[in-house]
């Protein structure tokens, strides 16, 4: 869709969940003024989530991932111009300008860009055969390659990676995950939970490298053929895919003025330190009660939706603070792990449960506080584990571990 005209009411810069959702909650709030989402992608708001899992397993189609009907944003009145990116903000002028220089004025802009995926700094990254999954163009890609892949390297041990090595791993594929650390999901869990999924990834044939340490990527007319560690081995693989986690995009809101360094800089009603400007989502930091108050980004679902939740609120005269409590999930093999509560700066863990049944909760504490679960196919401890967080009930340990005891009648 071209540009209808160049002013908008609420401009929002960014299709993903943050972006899509805060233009939703606009109109179940019954905003009436004019609204336009830009995006860079070419594709209508999607989910992000089923990418490194359903749809790149081929059990998704794309439109069963839309975030809306296609047809849900003309009908409400809400303008998509997809393909677009953000290059430049005049806060004082209230516009914005797009890379082919068309202007777009704003009433209040919201910034819901998230991030572009990390590069490796060694070479071999523009290598055919080497592979993001932030996009559906990314795992399209993926997937027109996977039929002459045999071997894939996944470099990155967090969700993104993992999720992906799974997938392929039921496709087929001879899967090794490297990883810097010493355990993977080292930056979102406890080692109680990284030494379970390194066990289950390699129940599956995976091929989990710690402390592995990149020192390039191999070609040969032009396409990826093996990553050479720093050790001088190199690993024979038709597929590279790097999950090493994503750069804000922020730099024209920092360009402008906006506070930030790691993300954006927002206060508790999501807005910016420039006028009529708030941030959602990825690219969002902000001061979270979960986190002890440290300024943080959080890359959830939840977060996004939340924070869209919030701006929408504030545009349309109701000033509530973002306090949601964070959560996430993620699906590996036939394991389900939610997560609710944010486990850094724990100083205690309590195991709920045998790991070696693949159903069990690992608690996470501070001063006796408890401050997160992990719960592996155990729907119900997520449920009623979630007022143990939110009021940071403090529990003995023995009474937590015990599974005849339900978390509901803890709290």
């Amino acid at each position: 869709m071209s540009l209808a005209h160049g002013h908008y009411d609420v401009v929002i810069v960014g299709g993903g969940h943050a972006g899509a959702q805060a233009a939703v909650s606009l109109r179940q709030r019954d905003f009436a003024g004019t609204i336009a989402i830009i995006g860079e992608e070419s594709d209508p708001p999607y989910e992000r989530p089923p990418l490194s899992k359903e749809y790149l397993a081929l059990e998704k189609p794309f439109e069963r991932i839309l975030i809306r009907p296609r047809a849900f944003w003309s009908d409400r009145k809400i303008d998509l111009h997809l393909g677009q990116r953000v290059t430049h903000v005049d806060p004082t002028g209230h516009i914005v300008t797009l890379q082919n220089g068309t202007t777009v004025s704003y009433g209040s802009l919201i910034w819901a860009t998230g991030g572009h995926p990390r590069r490796l700094t060694c070479a071999g990254q523009d290598l055919v055969g080497v592979h993001g999954v932030r996009t559906r163009a990314d795992v399209d890609r993926m997937v027109k390659e996977l039929d002459a892949v045999r071997r894939v390297v996944v470099i990155g041990g967090g969700y993104i990676g993992l999720e992906a090595a799974a997938v392929l791993t039921k496709l087929g594929k001879s899967v090794t995950v490297l990883e810097a650390q010493d355990r993977v999901l080292a930056r979102v869990a406890g080692e109680p939970l990284s030494r379970f999924y390194e066990a289950e990834h390699r129940s599956h044939g995976v091929d989990i490298r710690l402390g592995a340490t990149v020192e390039c990527i191999e070609g040969r007319d032009g396409a990826a053929c093996g990553v050479r560690l720093q050790s001088g081995e190199i690993l024979p693989c038709e597929m590279v895919i790097v999950g090493i986690g994503i750069v804000p995009a922020v730099e024209p809101l920092l360009a402008a003025g906006a506070d930030g360094g790691n993300g954006v800089n927002v206060d508790e009603f999501c807005q910016t330190t420039l006028a009529d400007i708030f941030a959602i989502g990825d690219c969002a930091a902000h001061r979270n009660a979960f986190a002890d108050g440290a300024l943080i980004r959080l890359e959830s679902v939840q977060n996004a939706n939340d924070q869209a939740t919030t701006v929408a609120k504030a545009l349309t005269g109701v000033l509530e603070p973002y306090t949601a409590v964070p959560w996430f999930w993620s699906n590996q093999y036939d394991l389900k792990l939610q997560t609710i509560g944010l486990s850094t700066g724990h100083n205690q863990i309590v195991t709920r449960g045998d790991p070696a049944t693949r159903a069990f909760s690992i608690l996470y504490l501070r001063d006796s506080h408890v401050i997160a679960l992990d719960c592996v196919n155990m729907v119900k401890d997520y449920v009623h584990g979630r007022s143990l967080v939110t009021t940071a009930a403090v529990v003995a340990a023995e009474k937590l571990a015990d599974t005849t005891i339900p978390l509901k009648s803890l709290a």
